[in-house]
């Protein structure tokens, strides 16, 4: 069984079968529906029986009473059909809405567990036209079975003589007709593919447009936009090739019967049947079926056929274009997460934002990420959560579902706090007792009490950014998935919320977290520390790291070497003074009073930025100190 079956999620079966099981679970709103049909296409069967004893029993015979009063009751059926139709929508809307709600259902369990560039596409456009289409196609097939029965019992109690002449033609168009929806829905699932695909194409684009146009590369993304824009139009041409079966069909099966009609009018005089029968006749075939026809294969050949090809597309398993959709390869046994080799830059001509990167977390272990900032710490939890994928290299990951990424801005929505904190545990049964322990482990229990507990509403717009944060952790908290990074995610909480926050998150039994630091304590607190500086990283633990990075000793300030999560007093120092004068081959320069921790004779670059070596990289140089 497939990870998407497990969870709830068939795209898998067939269509027809979710189908039926979707309008078998609805019975009593189809049986109402059918009910309000019948009401509405009574007018349909009295509109031309009522024509044809107007004239045969009334006016033809002298009685204009007569005849009025059979008009009359036709006007009394017409008034009664609308008040079927009202009843219609209402009973279509009991079908549709819950539709849409299943499929944005799917399509956002399908964005969550394997992203992919057309997810908006399906959120936005796709349902709608699968809500939009389904209400039409619903409206005129139910209204075409009933018109058209409506009809031909009619033209049977006038003449059983005139159903010769109907029901071939009839039969004959809506055969080629349904011969021909399927290769129409093909030529439309080819053309919403070239759709997407012009989508995701000028997506990219215009989210690389500064580095398009620095690189000089208008022509090629042009080119690469317009061959997209050109499948479509093939894609569309071969659609309306396929229409033209439609238009003949229609031909068939609601005009050929009128010519037909009117050519056996004087054999069908001939035979008894009398002229208000005729003109009965003509009644039910210009007014009620020849409209349902078109109406019906309008529906069915356009709208029918894309909601045929987009139900498809929505309930598919993911294919290419979907991150997760490559081979997956699990880390090694004992690993969390294993990153080898991998480089990473926001553009073909851009440069790095990491390179070569080499890393391994443990299962159940806490890494902090420290570095300047702009230096691709969150860059680099992109990567590890899978929202990023590499140049080159190799990520080795969890599955989509066991690993949770909390950004900086942290996302609540309007509805109830049990609906925003159980938005990552689809389908699991989390209890109100393990919510308010989880926000206890986290802090956030004094929030969630002022809030009103789990039932009570939220108004994002009310919470201020740390109360925000607070609730996005204990979402992932309670999430299944033991792999959480959090990127600088409680920057808008105080340094004891922080501390508190991220312990609960490593001692969280089985999991491993990963912290993109936000201030330098949370370095001290984690196993090991990785320090980015834009051309090489370092790990190892705190203290290791002052001993052989300068940059984690600038960035550590005045932290003391000792007791983690105590900072020593800093003495007072004079002012910094300028850089010596540059004179050293290694094109470094010494720096009087840095005031660094453990200064002594630290140098920096006085070539490009971003050079700075660690101390015991240089050879010993005498006035540098070996440093």
């Amino acid at each position: 069984m497939s990870e998407a079956q497990q969870r709830g999620v068939v795209p898998g079966a067939p269509l027809r079968r979710s189908g039926l099981r979707f309008l078998k679970r609805r019975r009593a709103v189809l049986a109402r529906l059918a009910g309000w049909s019948l009401v509405e296409s009574a007018q349909t069967f009295l509109f031309g029986f009522a024509l044809a004893r107007a004239l045969d029993d009334g006016f033809l015979r002298g009685s204009p009473a007569v005849g009025v009063a059979w008009l009359a009751a036709a006007a009394l059926c017409v008034g009664a059909g609308a008040y079927g139709t009202a009843r219609v929508y209402r009973a279509v809307a009991d079908l549709v809405e819950p539709l849409r709600d299943a499929l944005v259902r799917k399509v956002v369990t399908r964005g969550l567990y394997a992203p992919d560039g057309a997810a908006v596409s399906r959120l936005t456009h796709q349902v709608e036209i699968a809500r939009d289409t389904f209400a039409g196609l619903v409206l005129v097939s139910r209204s075409f079975v009933f018109v058209t029965a409506g009809a031909l019992v009619g033209l049977c109690s006038l003449a059983p003589v005139l159903l010769l002449l109907v029901l071939p033609p009839l039969v004959l168009g809506l055969a080629l007709f349904a011969g021909a929806l399927r290769p129409m829905a093909r030529r439309q699932e080819t053309f919403l593919a070239a759709d997407e695909a012009i989508a995701a194409e000028t997506g990219t684009a215009v989210g690389g447009l500064r580095d398009i146009t620095a690189a000089g590369a208008e022509r090629t993304v042009a080119a690469a936009a317009g061959e997209r824009f050109d499948t479509e139009l093939r894609a569309s041409g071969a659609l309306a090739r396929w229409s033209v079966c439609r238009v003949l069909a229609l031909g068939l099966s609601g005009r050929l019967p009128i010519v037909l009609l009117l050519l056996a009018a004087p054999w069908l005089l001939d035979r008894g049947v009398t002229p208000g029968a005729l003109v009965g006749a003509l009644a039910y075939l210009t007014q009620s079926l020849l409209p349902a026809l078109q109406s019906l294969m309008h529906g069915l050949g356009t709208a029918g056929t894309r909601l045929g090809v987009v139900l498809r597309r929505l309930t598919a398993e993911p294919t290419t274009g979907s991150a997760d959709a490559r081979p997956h390869r699990a880390p090694r046994d004992g690993l969390a997460v294993e990153l080898t080799g991998v480089t990473f830059a926001y553009g073909p001509h851009a440069d790095p934002v990491v390179r070569g990167l080499d890393l391994s977390v443990p299962a159940g272990g806490h890494l902090a990420v420290v570095g300047p900032s702009g230096i691709g710490k969150s860059t680099l939890a992109a990567l590890v959560a899978g929202m990023l994928e590499p140049g080159s290299g190799e990520v080795r990951r969890p599955a989509t579902a066991d690993r949770v990424l909390v950004p900086q801005e942290a996302y609540v929505f309007s509805g109830t706090v049990r609906e925003n904190l159980l938005y990552l545990c689809p389908g699991g049964r989390v209890t109100d007792a393990d919510v308010r322990a989880a926000a206890a482990e986290v802090g956030a229990d004094a929030l969630l009490a002022r809030l009103g507990g789990p039932d009570a509403t939220l108004a994002p717009a009310e919470l201020s950014a740390g109360e925000r944060q607070l609730l996005a952790l204990v979402r992932a908290y309670l999430a299944p998935a033991p792999l959480v990074v959090l990127d600088e995610a409680t920057c808008h909480l105080d340094p004891e919320a922080e501390a508190r926050a991220e312990r609960a998150f490593a001692a969280r039994p089985g999991g491993t977290l990963i912290v993109v630091a936000h201030r330098i304590s949370s370095a001290l607190r984690a196993d090991r520390v990785l320090v980015m500086d834009g051309t090489h990283v370092r790990t190892g633990r705190h203290g290791e790291l002052l001993r052989r990075s300068a940059l984690y000793r600038e960035l550590t300030g005045g932290w003391a070497h000792g007791e983690p999560g105590r900072a020593a007093a800093v003495p007072a120092a004079p002012p910094l003074q300028p850089a010596l004068p540059a004179r050293d081959a290694d094109g470094v320069d010494a720096v009087a009073g840095s005031r660094l921790a453990g200064d002594g004779g630290h140098v920096v670059a006085h070539g490009p930025g971003r050079q700075m070596q660690d101390a015991g990289d240089l050879g010993d140089r005498g006035a540098l100190g070996g440093q």
